[in-house]
């Protein structure tokens, strides 16, 4: 076992250690505040405070771990051998920058606390984060940073022991519109065919026509070519459905809606289906707790899985409700429009409340691509590219890599062809 040497454990320090020790590295690991039990250590062993014991490994610690709520932070971005960090550390320290209090600032969302303006839909917006600013968005620098860790260690302790875990790929199907035209009734289709006529999209006006008279599919309804894919790859594939009552943010079909019941629950046959939560329910507890409830009854199975409309996290509001709902996991953590880790992870984690100080029981999955983030690439090559480049990292550090994808993106009329893209990035990540 490591011995972590520190002037004092706190909930922060407990949090963030296990995470980069025990998610991330597979270290079995313990602290001590006692200078003679930590000198009686036989094994591997590291101080974590303001100033070494003698000559052990040692990280000079920063205040953020030892404080409470909130404060203005000075963040100053360096270099530890082609891998950004922040929170320098001083030349006495064997590594350069506080990696705990670092991965505890991505972790808790810290800088989602500080003041900041909200996007249009109330999401904190990617261009405040310190990922984007400073371009590491695309770098999982908590698991980057922890492996770089571990080599440091392993220099000085050989016999450290460290269990493998294995890189895993999720796909995910988020459908908050299930269906463009069909199953939409009068009031909703008619209605479309006069903003299509106003607006002179006659294209749309003969494609809902042909929808309605069923002279050809609608081209959101790629449910069961979905599920003949996945069967091709030995993958994990969620499909999250949006399971609300009308409204100005949610205009999925009617939860009343027997064909639009009976195809959630032949898709549950084939596949883990949960909850994407409406944008009414991410303000009101108990609007989620009763969509939680309707699915979970329609498929006669426990509702655990949450997503967020929009992706729209608040912290710590948005995880205290999820919480309360009894929810286990949510796959919301990551920017609708661009690639890249918004905690600075591709392991799971739990929530970390700063309000309280405690540690929520609730896992959240960060995912790394929503494939509205493809949308400004011009071809499939261009995205395999960038894709590749995130992939390698995350196979490299083995951890979750979590694609969203959206069943209207996948069957909409876009420069590129989704379904094609889609089954080639399955293809090329699954291993």
């Amino acid at each position: 076992m490591l011995l972590i040497f520190t002037h004092k454990v706190t909930n922060r320090l407990t949090y963030t250690a296990k995470h980069v020790f025990e998610n991330i590295l597979g270290v079995e690991m313990g602290f001590t505040t006692k200078v003679e039990d930590f000198i009686k250590h036989n094994g591997p062993k590291m101080t974590y405070s303001k100033q070494p014991l003698q000559n052990e490994f040692f990280i000079r610690s920063n205040d953020l771990l030892f404080e409470q709520g909130i404060n203005d932070l000075e963040i100053k971005v360096s270099d530890w051998n082609g891998i950004p960090c922040f929170f320098s550390s001083g030349e006495k320290s064997s590594v350069p920058f506080d990696i705990f209090s670092a991965s505890f600032f991505l972790l808790s969302r810290y800088e989602e606390y500080l003041p900041h303006v909200k996007d249009s839909v109330g999401r904190f917006p990617v261009k405040e984060s310190i990922a984007y600013q400073n371009n590491f968005l695309e770098l999982p620098v908590v698991d980057l940073w922890a492996y770089r860790l571990l080599e440091a260690l392993k220099e000085r302790f050989p016999d450290l022991e460290h269990k493998e875990k294995s890189y895993r790929f999720t796909s995910i199907v988020n459908v908050t519109t299930s269906h463009a035209y069909a199953m939409r009734g009068i009031s909703r289709t008619l209605g479309g065919f006069l903003l299509d006529l106003g607006n002179f999209r006659f294209r749309d006006v003969w494609e809902r026509l042909s929808v309605i008279l069923r002279l050809k599919k609608d081209p959101y309804d790629n449910f069961f070519k979905l599920v003949d894919i996945h069967k091709k790859f030995p993958i994990k594939t969620m499909f999250f459905f949006q399971f609300a009552k009308h409204s100005a943010h949610d205009k999925n079909v009617s939860t009343n809606n027997n064909k639009f019941r009976y195809l959630i629950k032949s898709v549950a046959d084939y596949s883990v289906v949960s909850l994407s939560t409406s944008f009414v329910s991410t303000m009101d507890k108990e609007v989620l707790r009763e969509e939680k409830k309707q699915l979970g009854n329609l498929i006669n199975r426990p509702i655990s899985y949450a997503r967020l409309r929009y992706n729209k996290v608040n912290v710590p509001a948005t995880y205290r409700n999820l919480v309360e709902t009894e929810f286990t996991d949510d796959f919301s953590m990551g920017y609708t429009h661009e690639i890249g880790f918004r905690a600075g992870t591709c392991t799971p984690f739990y929530f970390y409340d700063i309000n309280t100080e405690v540690r929520q029981p609730i896992k959240i999955h960060p995912f790394a691509m929503h494939d509205y983030a493809l949308v400004k690439y011009k071809s499939k090559e261009e995205v395999c590219e960038k894709m590749d480049r995130v992939y390698r990292l995350v196979k490299q550090v083995k951890g979750d890599f979590i694609l969203v994808f959206s069943n209207e993106l996948l069957g909409g009329k876009q420069q590129l062809d989704w379904m094609d893209l889609y089954q080639s990035l399955l293809k090329r990540y699954y291993v």
